[in-house]
């Protein structure tokens, strides 16, 4: 699915703003349906023809993080492969957004006032959706 069909580029990128965050890479199990979900969940698209065990992603507007995919064959129950922190103005609509991609919910014990709720993507990894303020800009602060 194209990230621009259910949102356009401008609104996702206003959702969902990622923080500073250092290269990423993420092991799944599905390389191809890792790649759809996560273009969609992050308004990115490879950066170049993926293969069966390996996809670089990048953002669309051309700013930001890359991701790297990368094939495992961990159990993401059994060994954390990676982590990752989405930042977001409006956390429920994001969650619900992400649900609808085909993100999962995860039980979770959470402590007092957490301001994350943590999902999972299709594969089974974790991830959070943290409720953060956006500046004017729409970009999240990551210092706050």
């Amino acid at each position: 699915m194209s990230p621009t069909r259910a949102y356009g580029l401008e609104e996702a990128h206003l959702m969902l703003t990622i923080g500073s965050i250092g290269s990423i890479v993420w092991g799944v199990r599905d390389v191809a349906r890792a790649i759809e979900f996560w273009c969609a969940a992050l308004n990115y698209k490879p950066l170049r023809e993926p293969s069966e065990d390996w996809a670089i992603l990048v953002p669309v507007t051309g700013e930001g993080q890359q991701m790297a995919i990368t094939i495992v064959s961990s159990d993401p129950s059994t060994h954390q492969r990676h982590h990752l922190d989405l930042y977001a103005s409006d956390q429920q609509a994001e969650v619900e957004r992400l649900l609808s991609l085909g993100a999962q919910r995860v039980d979770w014990r959470y402590p007092e006032g957490a301001d994350y709720i943590v999902l999972a993507d299709p594969d089974g990894n974790t991830f959070c959706v943290v409720q953060k303020e956006m500046e004017q800009t729409g970009v999240a602060n990551p210092s706050t």
